[in-house]
């Protein structure tokens, strides 16, 4: 079977430049077997709630063969389906049924590392040192008398030392193989022929299954210094010097090979009619190393970790926003705004926090900060309103929409994140923002599964989920899930918001984002601790009740039409 897009999608192949895509965690979207793990059927049977949600395409987390050492980040098979989600055949249906209904499908690429079930490493495990089938990997020996020291001090990004040593034939203690996550999920070398024509076979595998692009899990990782020199306490990301003259050159991180890879891949995705896309999870720290990977002839687009990581603060934000939309320019690319994802606290529960400098990403930075959670929920609903109205495309982590906050009580024998054992439970990890959805009921599984499943959800859903389900919000119109349906069918309508550049209407300050769209809409996004004038002009949206004074809240954002006679009061246009 073989996916085609439906006459729903519009032909247009710069599409992502202004497309509103949705994250399908596929372990917690919905369980549509009951054995308490999302799955392919699930999302088919949901496909219609994100078509009215609003969305143009939905990007799928790996959905591949998988040991689930790390939820499907350690692949051991990059051209099939893991039985506990399905199969081929259906997710081929599943990516037609989505473009009959005018979405398109982006699936999850882990070009950095596989599982060490994947015949390869297993072949490698058997062969000896030097051999070809090591030569796909990062083999080395070990340091010492006795090789009995790891190669280097490169450290695992989930915590402890980026080498496991291996045992040769004879049962004694051999080479060292690299990992940048878990001992489980060795690196691969890009260096190698082999690898990357099996990529680019992978590639060529879902398109031709009608696939319409590809996220890249940790873009940023995949070459390394073939000498893999030590850090001598150098860190990542690399140090980016004041003055704009070239950064530190690390050996595993942010290199300057890795492009001539995206280079190819280009290629691959332009041969295809329509073009496939790309978009990058490359955490580089710098907007200018960013616009790197979206050359014109590289990747298409990237998230912006750094408007995921601003604090609600307006100069923090307007800062972040400036220096994203200039560094795309510079380079033809349009920016790509996200609030939360699957590897971070829910942006609600950060927002919930009192605010500072600092860039918060995981639970374990806010967890024992007290926090109030109606003030989170009024800011993330202000935050949605504003991501919507920036040029550029934007993701959404599935139940944002429907207010959830990171789920923090997990208890601790239930955390599957690999991040709480390598850290030696210090770091609760990622599981926070995994609990599967709530989509009716009153108790647990809140519609997950099907009333006649078999199991408990993958992770424990809290109790007082009730009111946050897609039943209980549907129709709700104070509800998120009701705002977030009207925003993204505002922004659609809106032709403003695909075409006309961003004109800031005020001075820069910590109290208000204030800009235009073209010249018919107006936003304002009231980020000070006290009501703000409400400028004049209809209002089309806000994120929260106005008290009809003539008056934003605070913490509430809202989009007008412009009246014909209103100018801007900058001329400075991002």
């Amino acid at each position: 079977m073989r996916s085609t897009l439906s006459d729903n999608i519009s032909r247009d192949i710069d599409w992502w430049r202004s497309a509103a895509i949705y994250q399908v965690y596929i372990r917690s979207f919905a369980d549509g077997n009951g054995d308490g793990v999302g799955d392919i059927a699930g999302i088919r049977d949901r496909l219609s709630y994100l078509a009215d949600l609003g969305i143009d395409a939905i990007w799928v987390n790996p959905w591949y063969p998988s040991p689930m050492e790390d939820a499907g980040y350690d692949i051991s098979d990059y051209r099939s389906i893991e039985p506990a989600y399905g199969t081929m055949e259906q997710a081929e249906a599943m990516i037609s049924e989505a473009h009959g209904l005018g979405m398109r499908v982006i699936l999850d690429l882990v070009p950095n590392h596989v599982s060490d079930a994947h015949p390869w490493f297993q072949e490698a495990l058997l062969a000896e040192p030097g051999s070809a089938e090591r030569a796909r990997f990062h083999f080395r020996p070990g340091k010492g008398d006795n090789g009995d020291e790891a190669p280097n001090d490169w450290v695992s990004s989930f915590g402890g030392p980026a080498w496991t040593r291996v045992k040769d034939a004879d049962g004694n203690p051999g080479e060292w193989y690299l990992h940048l996550f878990t001992p489980e999920q060795p690196d691969v070398n890009w260096r190698n022929h082999d690898i990357r024509a099996d990529f680019e076979a992978t590639l060529r595998f879902w398109f031709d299954r009608g696939v319409d692009g590809f996220r890249i899990d940790v873009a940023q990782f995949l070459c390394k210094d073939a000498d893999l020199p030590d850090l001598n306490g150098l860190k990542y990301p690399t140090p980016i010097p004041a003055d704009g003259s070239d950064p530190v050159v690390h050996p595993h991180f942010d290199r300057d090979e890795v492009h001539e890879i995206y280079r190819s891949w280009r290629a691959v995705a332009d041969s295809y009619d329509p073009p496939r896309v790309f978009v990058a999870e490359a955490w580089v720290g710098n907007p200018k190393r960013l616009a790197r990977y979206l050359r014109p002839d590289e990747l298409h687009s990237a998230f912006n970790f750094d408007f995921l990581l601003s604090p609600w603060t307006g100069s923090k934000l307007r800062t972040v926003i400036d220096s994203t939309i200039l560094s795309h320019a510079e380079v033809g690319a349009s920016p790509t705004w996200v609030l939360s994802n699957h590897d971070g606290a829910r942006h609600l529960s950060k927002y919930a926090r009192p605010q500072t400098d600092s860039r918060v990403s995981s639970l374990s930075q806010i967890r024992d900060i007290p926090a109030d959670f109606e003030l989170g929920e009024r800011r993330a609903r202000a935050a949605m309103m504003l991501m919507l109205a920036l040029p550029g495309g934007v993701y959404m982590y599935q139940g944002e929409e429907l207010g959830l906050a990171e789920v923090e009580d997990i208890p601790d024998d239930q955390l599957q994140d690999p991040i709480w054992e390598r850290s030696g439970h210090k770091e609760r990890g990622r599981d926070g923002c995994r609990v599967p959805l709530p989509w009716s009921g009153d108790t647990a599984p809140y519609g997950f599964s099907p009333d006649d499943a078999n199991a408990s959800p993958w992770l424990p859903q809290p109790k007082g989920w009730a009111d946050r389900t897609v039943e209980a919000q549907t129709g709700q119109a104070d509800s998120t899930l009701e705002l977030y349906r009207s925003a993204l069918a505002l922004r659609r309508s809106i032709a403003a918001l695909a075409t006309e550049p961003l004109t800031w209407m005020s001075d820069d300050n910590d109290q208000v984002l204030d800009f235009q769209r073209g010249s018919s809409l107006r936003v304002v996004v009231n980020i000070s601790a006290d009501p703000i004038a409400l400028p004049d002009g209809e209002v089309l949206l806000a994120s929260g009740p106005l008290p009809g004074d003539g008056t934003i809240p605070a913490d509430t954002a809202v989009w007008q039409s412009v009246p014909c006679a209103t100018t801007a009061d900058s001329t400075r246009s991002s």
